[in-house]
């Protein structure tokens, strides 16, 4: 049954901690949409008036309080599982700092639409992101890299075609309710980064599909690596702290994704990111992959 734009029913989750004017930015976006939805932003212990800047801007939006320490995937996780108790038809993850296109949602909801009319049904739709300024290509889908010898997702380039990928990162991603019942919520068992990628891969094994939408849906710029644990300009020792920290690669949830996802040989792929961190990259304008992906993503969030 091919399901109409209009009568559907959509939760719209995003996280956001200290970016007020970027939420405001995203959720003006977000209601320039001609389709209607319900949001749930999660304040995860802003300190700079987000709360009361939305409240007075969108009283319609639904504000969940977090603590400051749920970093991405606890903010979307609460997010997802108090709109999963209303039983929605879809739940849209949204990072603030993603701005739509007036006609994202529909482009969204018309590639499922398609996929469902093609016999499946049980498929996530991504919508791929570029730069503001430079038009670059930023977020969206990915695949794993095809050297065998590498543990990398790399990005997925959108075209005017619909593409289908093995998982992605969380920009912008729409999950049906009927994926949403059979993968569940985000793992608790990541932190900040990881987690999208993660439930991309598990709705494979579970026999959904991943796609990403033909075109950009939106922008989302990409910040400097600078201070990062990839900056060859600190400390190797700086480094690697930072590649610890709950926002880059910390020991137990890096050691969970790569022993689910990464089959026998795990172990081998383990040490990567720190050794990475240690050597430093020598050329950081190469194409996006997976541990370059994750360490933008927790730059812009």
């Amino acid at each position: 049954m091919t399901l109409q734009n209009n009568s559907m029913h959509i939760a719209v989750l995003i996280t956001c901690h200290n970016r007020c004017q970027t939420t405001l930015a995203c959720l003006q976006a977000l209601y320039g949409q001609n389709i209607k939805f319900d949001v749930y932003l999660v304040d995860d212990g802003c300190t700079d008036g987000t709360s009361d800047a939305v409240k007075l801007n969108y009283p319609a939006v639904n504000i969940l309080k977090g603590s400051g320490n749920l970093f991405w995937v606890g903010g979307m996780s609460l997010a997802f599982a108090t709109a999963l108790r209303k039983k929605y038809n879809f739940y849209l993850w949204l990072n603030d700092d993603t701005m739509l296109k007036p006609n994202a949602l529909n482009k969204l909801l018309t590639t499922y639409n398609y996929l469902t009319q093609q016999g499946k049904a049980n498929s996530i739709v991504v919508g791929s992101t570029c730069d503001v300024v430079t038009n670059k290509p930023t977020y969206g889908g990915a695949v794993r890299s095809q050297n065998w010898y590498s543990n990398k997702y790399e990005f997925l380039q959108p075209s005017q075609e619909l593409q289908e990928c093995e998982t992605m990162y969380g920009n912008c991603v729409l999950i049906p309710h009927n994926v949403a019942e059979k993968v569940g919520n985000l793992d608790s068992a990541f932190i900040h980064s990881l987690g999208d990628l993660d439930y991309g891969l598990r709705a494979r094994k579970l026999g959904c599909s991943v796609w990403i939408a033909p075109g950009y849906i939106g922008t989302c710029s990409k910040n400097t690596v600078g201070g990062s644990w990839v900056d060859t300009q600190l400390s190797i020792y700086q480094r690697l702290r930072k590649v610890l920290q709950p926002k880059a690669f910390p020991l137990k949830p890096w050691t969970t994704f790569v022993k689910r996802h990464s089959g026998i040989f795990w172990f081998m792929y383990w040490p990567l990111p720190y050794l990475r961190a240690v050597i430093g990259y020598k050329n950081l304008s190469i194409s996006p992959s997976f541990t370059e992906e994750v360490e933008q993503k927790i730059l812009n969030t």
